[in-house]
């Protein structure tokens, strides 16, 4: 690794203003600190996985897994368990209300519980189908669950628990991110478009291309420069615009990504890449500047991520992996999971 990307890393870890940065990198200091794999928490169970949340204030890792929530603490023990969620997919934190929710794919219901003793306070039906991502905002307390199969969002009163209202997309939604001040953002896969959406309102009032950027997955925010990051299927990350929906740069990506996180902090913004087994780190130069600083390697299937902002350190579950088994032509395979390998990987400053 070249000097600058090393450094830039070094910058993304210690959050350096930019006037330091220009002198840093004048410098050139011969060693500087690195990303990299710190550990490897050793879950188990058994089941396929999808979103990971992060509560950093109360310390909590939440994975989505087959048929349940796993929680975990920030050194990876095991604290207990959300049950009977089918087919989760995401899990959203509403920490003032101590209040969780998770999206049930297979049953189209939304699990409310309790962060501080994990339990479940009710199961709300939805009507819409498959919820896949699932976004708290603070701004106006209402939950969206983005629904796969039937291309809307259903809302509800995070206090409540009503549904107060359902949404076209237009197509199918994946991640979604809240700018905390009452507009929510979410990718639309199938139509390669982000959405900005009312959420006192539950009205779309823009649609933007995403072009280049095609199949669109995950999706972050920086609130402060009003920039959001879109990762798609061909491996590049749109920065847009959150006010006019202007693609302002593109980034090389990797191979099978579908996560993406910014971290305010640092000032640096990631994309999972599952079939690459690697991270990859952009630095946010300015507003409109983003530099790709290169690639952390993790392990493959680690294709979504969270990332902690106090401690700068990204989550990302993943498993062990059996042969590829042989397909039929126009098949389409996957190696198999080995029983009870479900894990999270630790990225975070090397020393």
């Amino acid at each position: 690794m070249s000097h600058l990307p090393s450094l830039l890393l070094t910058l993304c870890m210690l959050n350096q203003a930019p006037a330091l940065a220009a002198q840093a990198i004048k410098n050139q200091p011969p060693i500087t600190p690195r990303m990299g794999l710190l550990q490897t928490f050793k879950v188990g169970g058994e089941g396929g996985w999808d979103y990971v949340s992060i509560d950093s204030d109360g310390g909590r890792i939440y994975l989505s897994h087959g048929t349940k929530v796993q929680v975990l603490d920030l050194d990876g023990k095991l604290k207990g368990e959300i049950p009977d969620t089918q087919g989760v997919h995401g899990i959203a934190i509403a920490r003032e209300l101590d209040r969780g929710f998770t999206s049930n794919g297979r049953t189209n219901s939304v699990t409310v519980f309790k962060l501080s003793t994990l339990e479940v306070v009710k199961v709300v039906k939805i009507q819409g189908e498959n919820p896949d991502a699932i976004l708290y905002d603070a701004a106006t307390r209402q939950v969206f669950t983005f629904n796969g199969r039937s291309k809307d969002a259903t809302v509800l009163s995070a206090e409540s628990f009503e549904i107060l209202g359902t949404m076209a997309m237009g197509g199918k939604p994946e991640f979604a991110v809240s700018d905390g001040k009452g507009k929510v953002f979410v990718n639309v896969e199938d139509t390669s478009e982000l959405l900005a959406i009312d959420a006192k309102a539950r009205k779309v009032f823009s649609r933007w291309p995403l072009k280049p950027v095609e199949d669109p997955s995950g999706l972050a925010i920086d609130v402060k420069n009003n920039r959001l990051f879109s990762v798609g299927g061909n491996q590049l990350m749109a920065v847009v615009d959150a006010t006019s929906g202007k693609v302002v740069a593109t980034v090389a990506t990797g191979q099978g990504t579908d996560a993406a996180a910014f971290d305010p902090g640092t000032g640096c913004a990631y994309a999972s890449n599952g079939r690459d087994a690697n991270l990859t780190v952009i630095h946010e130069d300015a507003a409109d500047k983003y530099t790709l600083v290169g690639n952390v390697p993790t392990k493959p299937g680690a294709r979504t991520m969270a990332l902690d902002p106090k401690t700068h350190r990204i989550y990302l579950p993943t498993a062990e992996f059996g042969p590829m088994p042989k397909a039929e032509p126009g098949q389409r395979v996957r190696p198999p999971v080995i029983p009870g390998s479900f894990q999270v990987l630790v990225v975070g400053e090397a020393h």
